[in-house]
């Protein structure tokens, strides 16, 4: 999936001559935790109610542009999401204004991408359920587990992988299906040999 399906469009910008004060007030208005900073139409910063934190008692007579994070992380409309959530994690910000054409024209946060990835995995749907089981080296494994469940009269929804805990971790495979019985799911791969690790309705 793509940052442009999740990302807020047009959202709300300061200048970099504003005072935190009126930053703030913006902020508790539209009950957002960051504000890029734009002058003539150009990103030059982005500033975070943890900047505003640091100059308490201060924040009428501070600038944005002395407050402000910059150079700023940013992302594109085209920017798949799990390289958007690399970015977060490794810059750790909480959100990346989205930029095309030097222009920006949204921002996506940490909860955006908690949404995006909850309906992903089944979280956000009414009678669907995600089974997680272990998968082994060889990659036709996968394809084995979908074919049985299939054969359970179990639609299936999405099938993915991912890597348990550190580099080198287990590598588990999970299934988004809807089924009114995953249980019943679940206990036919476990008499088929494979390891489920956990059901999650």
């Amino acid at each position: 999936m793509e940052v442009s399906g999740w990302m807020t469009r047009d959202p709300a910008v300061v200048g970099s001559n504003e005072n935190l004060a009126i930053v703030k007030k913006r902020m508790e208005q539209g009950g957002f935790h960051r504000v890029p900073v734009v002058d003539q139409g150009k990103l030059v910063g982005i500033v975070s109610d943890r900047d505003l934190g640091r100059y308490e008692g201060a924040l009428g007579t501070v600038k944005v542009n002395g407050a402000m994070t910059q150079p700023v992380v940013t992302v594109t409309p085209t920017t798949m999401l799990e390289q958007a959530a690399n970015l977060m994690v490794r810059h750790k910000v909480g959100g990346l204004p989205v930029i095309e054409q030097d222009k920006l024209v949204g921002i996506i946060t940490a909860t955006d991408l908690m949404r995006a990835f909850a309906e992903v995995l089944g979280a956000a749907q009414e009678g669907v359920s995600r089974i997680d089981l272990s998968l082994g080296a060889d990659s036709s494994e996968l394809a084995m587990v979908v074919q049985l469940v299939a054969q359970e009269s179990c639609e299936i929804l999405g099938v993915g992988s991912y890597q348990a805990g550190e580099e080198g971790g287990q590598q588990v495979a999970y299934l988004r299906v809807r089924s009114g019985d995953a249980s019943r799911v679940a206990r036919m791969l476990t008499d088929k040999s494979y390891k489920v690790l956990s059901i999650h309705s």
